[in-house]
């Protein structure tokens, strides 16, 4: 047998057919190319995408929340860096929440039994020790102590520093056992361990008065209305062997009314500014008509630690952290051990059969919860690529071994798959740091996405017009498919880069990312996979096996060759006439060779056309020579190896002889018009149903212990702590009313949780005003009795002591000091305000001489005033010498936020405190304010705008896009006008599956602008390619788009079956489902409603005809001794279109599709007596299989 040409060789007198337009021309040749070098560019492709892909090695994953959801230059990120600057990265504490509720839904927890299982679950959350670096951490040790008082005498100090309580909210602190969950303990000679439990203050300094003066110490106690502290308290088990005897139901033995101690909240150790609030302590309550509580579904206590530098600055240089190189670092690795450990026994507290439950959270819980959610799925993503690596390959593959394309299904799975690590490896060289949505989502949606245009090239390949030359074969699918591919890929690009317009870091960081894996994409597609397509030619070309390419195709030794036979007089109309060949045949095997025969006898009549005119339009000949896919005509005629009847069917020929016939008849257009427009209508209703907002529970997976925590707080404690932030810019001093206007426009704002109207605002400027105006009433006294004068304070108490030392004061660096002034002045005039002249100094002797108070109103001032002791007996004058503080540049009001339950309700709030905050700023008060509900729902104040803004652009762009590589406005705006009602409907349907709009939605709606194009641009450009009416246009591009749009689909489906698997449930929502839907919508406005509308509407082709209608156009010469004729006969009836005829078929090696065949000179002639109408053709035979190499 001969051997084949060269896959370079021309055949003689070819000439290439002539190319269109500018960017047909460019594919092709770039097509061309890359088959010539094919071997080089898959090379230099792989080389340069796996260089890409090391850069996930330096990859950075986001978690911090901040980071993640407060955009970057907006006035909330300013804001945020504004207090940063002045405090420093952290908050002042941390919070760790336990929250009790009984298993019965609805069941009463103001009972002593269910606190005495609250008390069981805190002391045991309370007794938590970690051994760290050689040392043993327990609670007392890294609590937040809220001012700890500065005291001369070194062991009273000591003493304090063992014993001063940690900060706990608790309902607990209403009874004797609040004082069980405080650890600290001291010792004196002669007394048993000094403990809260049994700690009587008032006593204790009645004992150590003989010993030290503790005058100043124990005025301390008495501002802050400490007492008896705990043992004061009732027991809550009088029965208690412990419980004191100066509990007011100790002798009584009768257990406490749960809900009258509870009512009105409990206090801490300091009555006075120690006051923890009913809402912070109790959830689900139920009042009497009198306004007195009842009972309640839900307990809280929360514990509050120091943050790490706050730990680290406390334990540095001690001598119990001098030998291991303390450092921050240590402190916060301390802090998330104990956090830890702290969840989990608070969680196995209570035994199973308990009649209540404890849920348990700390902000390291909600660390690592953003930790899991951002790491990457190892299994699910081998999962996904290995299921879509089967899909391609199934579907790729064929019965015929010369049209089978497996292994380019697999190779370009594989390509996709390095192609997206390539992207992801560019976005991390760039900087652009990754989160939960790139590693959650975008390796499935960009490989389901890039997939698409595989399959795309791969359908073209195997459909090329007959008569393309075999070097050819890349270029001309190029020439056909690239303006698809580019299309596409070009307006993913763009909606991904539309979606950046979110406002939110972690959303524009996908968005981008999202918007370069799909550039690698596309020029992996048109540059690296057209080469694997020219490598799968030369195997098909040297008849091997596909995948294993290593084996002979067993249907090798077959060849196809047509030998006309005489068909009498009659001849074939030039026109709609098609050649079926439907044969008897009889088989004969030649001794002398290996070649069988099948020898038909001569027989032939002819067939009337189908009754459906659209279906017998179909097969003219009438085409399209910039067809998008190219006609299959030429593929149908070719013989291939025999295979099942059920493999004969594909998506090609159902579109051809079902789907097209059905979809564009008259009624069927109606009926698709009615229900679109009917889906259309229902999805503006459901867009008026859809919620803004993103609750923490639909982040963490559901059924976990995480959850049911997120959900108990959510529904009995949606409280938040914020603060409304004065800054520097302004003059306090002069502004005093100014700020105690905003702060009651703040505190009118329906949110904010009012404080008892027996306890004065829990501010900074109140407790300094309310302190001034205490030590004026004890000077007042001391004056009226004598004890103070103008010469001397010794005899006075501490408190006149110090207000003499501040009416005396100036404000002037040159006389500071101005004796006149006792008298004549007030420390608070009548106003309410402090003189301004004395505002700075008070500031410098109220922080240091009431650290309670101080603590308590959370004023975090920067600069911090300096810090100066009171001494009532010195002697030299120079105590009277204080130093002011520095101009204020921060300081803080703080609030509790009570039921917020929807984001409106939040938008509402907010919208209130910047409203405050603007009215404030006309009177010069430059004030924000700051809290997580600011940082993290100010983007739904205009983010719909957002979103509007951005679809509208995109869909602008799109059109642009389309125009201008289409040469279409017309197509254009159809494709645009089919996009905006996919992106409504899909809006409609988030509402009906009471998915909340937030910018997760936004960017994914943004974004199926771009996707929808996979579905719509394919079919739009194969009706402009094509020739005829508008119906027969349309099934056309139905006919050559159907498979590949609805491969693709498959595979993006299957690219977001992963998602499903997820444990998050906001992966399952707000991705799987909502791209799913996206999804289907494409294929079914893509698919069905397209078509008809442009069966309708439709733009004229682009194409012109290019053949003539002249009986010698089509005639070649006739064969010697009769032969098929082509040509004009005016007596054939225009009604029959086919012909059957009877033919000589010989089975050999089939010839490549597309492919030239040269005469087979070297071929074994067959006899005249078999075969006698063929002694005088010209026999055509196919290449033979490639020899050895």
């Amino acid at each position: 047998m001969a051997r084949p040409p060269p896959l370079g060789e021309l055949p003689p007198g070819y000439t290439p057919p002539a190319r269109s337009a500018a960017p047909q021309g460019l594919l092709f040749s770039l097509g061309c190319g890359i088959q010539r070098h094919c071997g080089k560019v898959l090379f230099l492709g792989l080389l340069a995408f796996g260089a890409l892909a090391l850069g996930l090695r330096v990859a950075i994953i986001e978690t911090d929340l901040e980071q993640l959801w407060v955009e970057a230059g907006s006035r909330v990120s300013q804001e945020l860096q504004y207090t940063k600057e002045k405090l420093g990265e952290e908050a002042a504490y941390t919070s760790q929440m336990l929250i009790q509720t009984p298993r019965q839904e609805g069941e009463n927890v103001l009972t002593p039994e269910a606190l005495g299982l609250h008390l069981q679950a805190a002391v045991t959350a309370s007794k938590v020790q970690v051994s760290l670096y050689g040392k043993s951490w327990d609670l007392n040790k890294i609590c937040y102590k809220s001012g700890v008082p500065l005291i001369e005498n070194g062991m009273i100090e000591r003493m304090i520093e063992k014993l001063f309580p940690c900060v706990i909210l608790t309902p607990l602190d209403c009874f004797w056992e609040g004082a069980k969950l405080q650890g600290g303990s001291a010792y004196l000679p002669g007394r048993p361990d000094i403990q809260w439990t049994n700690l009587d203050p008032e006593q204790l300094l009645e004992e150590l008065g003989p010993f030290a003066s503790l005058e100043g110490f124990r005025e301390l106690l008495d501002k802050a209305q400490v007492g008896q502290a705990y043992v004061g308290r009732p027991c809550l088990h009088p029965d208690d062997l412990h419980c004191p005897s100066s509990a007011p139901n100790h002798h009584s033995r009768q257990a406490p009314n749960v809900a009258q101690e509870l009512s009105g909240g409990c206090h801490g150790f300091s009555h006075k500014f120690m006051h923890w609030q009913e809402e912070l302590l109790l959830g689900g309550m139920a009042r009497d008509p009198q306004g007195q509580l009842l009972r309640a579904e839900a307990l809280q206590s929360t514990f509050l630690l120091m943050s790490p530098r706050q730990l680290y600055e406390h334990f540095r240089g001690d001598y119990q952290t001098h030998d291991i190189g303390w450092s921050e670092e240590q402190a916060g690795t301390v802090l998330q051990a104990w956090q830890r450990r702290f969840v989990q026994l608070a969680q196995e507290a209570l035994p199973g059969n308990a009649s209540q439950q404890i849920h348990a959270f700390s902000s390291t819980t909600l660390d690592d919860i953003l930790h899991a959610f951002s790491e990457v799925s190892a299994a699910r993503v081998v999962g996904g690529y290995l299921l879509m690596l089967a899909y391609a390959c199934v579907t790729m593959l064929r019965w015929d071994c010369a049209q089978s394309q497996g292994a380019v299904g697999l190779a370009g799975v594989l390509l996709v798959a390095l192609a997206v690590a390539s992207g992801l490896g560019l976005c991390a060289l760039l900087g652009i740091a990754f989160n939960a949505a790139t590693t959650q989502v975008l390796p499935f949606l960009a490989l389901g996405i890039g997939v698409d245009d595989i399959f795309l090239l791969a359908h073209a390949f195997t459909e090329a017009p007959p008569g393309t030359p075999l070097q050819e074969r890349t270029g001309e699918c190029l020439q056909r498919t690239g303006t698809s591919v580019a299309l596409t890929s070009i307006n993913n690009m763009v909606a991904f880069f539309m979606a950046a317009l979110v406002p939110i870091p972690a959303l524009r960081a996908f968005s981008l990312q999202a918007a370069v894996v799909v550039g690698c994409n596309f020029a992996a597609v048109m540059l690296v996979f057209p080469a694997v397509l020219s490598l799968d030619l030369h195997r098909r070309h040297c008849q091997r096996l596909d995948v294993l390419c290593c084996f002979s195709s067993p249907c090798s030794a077959r060849v196809i060759q047509i030998l006309p036979q005489e068909l009498g007089d009659r001849t074939v109309p030039v026109g709609i006439a098609h050649l079926t060949a439907t044969v008897q045949a009889f088989a004969h095997c030649e001794a002398s060779s290996q070649h069988v025969v099948t020898i038909l006898p001569p027989q032939a009549h002819l067939v009337p056309p189908p009754s459906d005119p659209l279906a017998s339009e179909l097969f003219s000949p009438g085409g399209s020579t910039r067809d998008l896919l190219g006609q299959e005509e030429g593929t149908r005629q070719k013989a291939a190896c025999k295979s099942l009847p059920c493999a004969r069917w594909n998506l090609a020929h159902f579109a051809r002889s079902q789907f097209a016939p059905l979809l564009l008849q008259s009624h069927t257009k109606a009926m698709v018009l009615v229900l679109s427009g009917a889906l259309l209508g229902l999805s503006l209703y459901g867009s008026t149903l859809v919620q803004d907002g993103l609750a923490l529970t639909d982040v963490v997976p559901r059924g976990t212990k995480e959850h049911a925590f997120l959900s108990a707080q959510l529904r009995y404690f949606s409280l938040y702590e914020v603060a409304l932030v004065t800054q520097g810019g302004f003059d306090y001093a002069h502004s005093q009313r100014a700020l105690f206007d905003l702060h009651q426009r703040f505190s009118s704002l329906k949110a904010v949780l009012p404080p008892p109207a027996t306890q004065a605002p829990r501010t900074w400027l109140h407790y300094y005003r309310n302190w001034l105006q205490g030590i004026q009433a004890a000077f007042d006294q001391d004056w009226a009795s004598g004890r103070i004068t103008h010469h001397s304070y010794r005899n006075g108490s501490e408190d006149g002591a110090l207000a003499y030392k501040l009416l005396i004061q100036t404000g002037d660096a040159q006389e500071p000091l101005d004796f006149s002034q006792l008298t004549t002045r007030k420390l608070v005039d009548k106003d309410g305000l402090i003189p301004p002249e004395l505002f700075y100094v008070g500031l410098t002797v109220w922080v240091s001489s009431d650290p309670l108070g101080l603590a308590a109103s959370q004023a975090n001032f920067y600069p911090p005033p300096p810090e100066w002791l009171h001494d009532k007996y010195d002697t030299t004058g120079e105590n009277l010498r204080i130093p002011a503080a520095q101009p204020l540049e921060f300081a803080q009001f703080p609030f509790l936020l009570h039921g917020l339950q929807k984001t409106a309700d939040f938008v509402e709030t907010i919208e209130g405190a910047r409203a405050a905050c603007a009215e404030a700023g006309q009177a010069g008060v430059r004030a924000y304010p700051s809290g997580s509900p600011f940082l993290f729902w100010e983007q739904y104040l205009g983010l719909r705008r957002c979103f509007l803004l951005a679809v509208c652009i995109l869909l602008v762009c799109t059109f642009l896009v389309c125009a201008l590589l289409l040469l279409n406005p017309w197509a254009a705006s159809l494709i645009v006008l089919v996009l905006a009602v996919m992106t409504v409907e899909l809006f409609g349907i988030m509402g009906f599956l009471g998915i909340k709009l937030s910018a997760i939605p936004v960017v994914i709606l943004v974004a199926s602008v771009g996707i929808g194009v996979e579905f719509t641009v394919h079919v739009a450009l194969g009706f402009l390619t094509s020739q005829g009416s508008r119906n027969l246009r349309a099934a056309r591009a139905l006919e050559h788009t159907l498979a590949p749009v609805t491969d693709g689909a498959v595979s993006t489906l299957l690219g977001l079956l992963m998602l499903a698997g997820s444990n998050f449930d906001f992966i399952v929502r707000y991705f799987f489902v909502v791209l799913t839907v996206l999804t289907l919508l494409g294929l079914l406005h893509g698919l069905v409603l397209l078509p008809v509308l442009l069966s309708i509407l439709g733009p004229p082709p682009e194409v012109v005809q290019m053949y003539k209608e002249s009986p010698e156009v089509l005639s070649p010469p006739a064969a010697q001794g009769g032969g098929l004729r082509w040509g004009v006969a005016p007596t054939l009836p225009q009604s029959f279109a086919r012909v059957t005829t009877s033919m000589t078929v010989a089975l050999r090696p089939p010839p490549l599709p597309g492919a030239y065949v040269h005469p087979a000179s070297e071929e074994p002639t067959w006899s005249p007596a078999a075969t006698p109408a063929a002694s005088g053709s010209s026999n055509l035979s196919s290449r033979g299989p490639c020899p050895a190499t």
